[in-house]
């Protein structure tokens, strides 16, 4: 990957940063939002392997209070045919995608004409032509808009979305482009025995987020909106290949069915620690420079696990465990959804430094440097 693309020296660009800014984030969810209890109790109702203590108290203990939900749960109960989860996702997909994509425009003061470039990152089910594609033209973006799809990245999925809209506004200063993050998990519901697919069903959600990464040339002209966002900076990754299919997806009867080792907790430190670390020295600053964590709310445990394995204040990762109340883990647009938060509960100063950061599998983390 190009983790340092600059843009080439000109009269017109010297003087400006080299990294782009966000001039806004929006999200959207589904109407349906459901408490954690009922929908427990809606599974237990219908999956005889539901109704014990210790499913029970994966639900109970998940750190959620109410998710929000595309595909109501009685036509989900228990294995509703692949066609229709497929048909599920397409829909709600494009209709979450849309909003939060609307949105960000709006909040942005601009219009379909001011974007040249449409980067959509999702995981919870596949589209040729892809949700990109689709969505393009509902949004009225020229045909002409480049389009990249990025489909498997997982939980992680918002930070190679955003490296990709970076690097091409680091290289073009003057242009803006959308990034949007949209994930139907309820598509992807898939009940056994196992606890790794009650986990998942205990904790996955439906939401879609969105933002418009702009180049410096143009954030430096003091568009509006401008300097509320922070800029981009320093990607890093880090991945652990032994872990390789300890989390993701895997196929089943034609449908999604998830796949969550337990271990994950236990060990997404110390990837994260890695890119973060790097992230930081790529500007120069360690650990005690960051005011703001930015943290993709991957379940209660790995949260805590995080705190404690970073060494954090747990009042830092408040806005990732509101989130995962709030909303439960949508997968790819739940980090944006936190730095959405942060930015409005925070409100972070001028010159704060943030860290986005989210595990996926792989087992990979991504990060990436904010400065405001």
């Amino acid at each position: 990957m190009f983790d340092r693309i600059e843009p080439l020296s000109s009269p017109g660009t010297d003087l400006v940063s080299r990294h782009p800014r966000i001039a806004a984030v929006a999200t959207a969810l589904p109407v349906a939002r459901l408490r954690q209890g009922d929908i427990y109790r809606h599974m237990a109702s219908r999956v005889p392997e539901y109704r014990n203590p210790v499913v029970e108290g994966i639900f109970a203990h998940a750190g959620i209070n109410h998710r929000h939900v595309a595909l109501m749960p009685d036509a989900l109960a228990p294995a509703p045919p692949a066609d229709e989860l497929h048909a599920g996702f397409e829909r709600h997909a494009l209709e979450l995608a849309e909003s939060a994509a609307r949105r960000a425009l709006e909040t942005a003061r601009l219009g379909p004409a001011d974007i040249v470039g449409l980067v959509v990152a999702t995981s919870t089910g596949y589209l040729c032509p892809g949700v990109a594609a689709r969505v393009a033209p509902r949004l009225g973006l020229a045909g002409r808009v480049m389009r990249t799809e990025i489909v498997g990245a997982g939980c992680a999925g918002a930070l190679p979305a955003l490296q990709r809209a970076h690097d091409y506004l680091c290289a073009h200063p003057d242009r803006r482009v959308l990034v949007v993050c949209v994930e139907v998990s309820s598509a992807c519901v898939y009940v056994d025995d196992d606890l790794e697919t009650a986990v998942g069903n205990a904790i996955c959600a439906d939401g879609a987020a969105a933002i418009v990464p702009e180049g410096g040339a143009v954030s430096a002209e003091g568009v509006q909106n401008a300097e509320t966002g922070p800029r981009l900076c320093a990607f890093e990754t880090a991945a652990d290949p032994q872990f390789l299919r300890s989390v993701g997806f895997a196929r089943r009867e034609g449908r999604l069915r998830i796949v969550l080792s337990r271990q994950i907790p236990d060990i997404a430190s110390g990837p994260v620690r890695e890119a973060v670390s790097r992230s930081l020295a790529q500007e120069g600053l360690g650990f005690d420079d960051v005011d703001h964590w930015v943290v993709h709310s991957g379940g209660r445990r790995v949260l805590d696990r995080l705190s404690d394995g970073l060494g954090l204040d747990r009042a830092a990762l408040d806005p990732s465990r509101a989130v995962l109340a709030d909303c439960g883990n949508m997968s790819s647009p739940t980090v944006l959804f936190v730095l959405e938060r942060t930015m409005a509960a925070r409100r972070p100063r001028p010159g704060a430094v943030g860290v986005l950061v989210a595990l996926g599998p792989g087992l990979v983390a991504e990060s990436a440097l904010l400065r405001w």
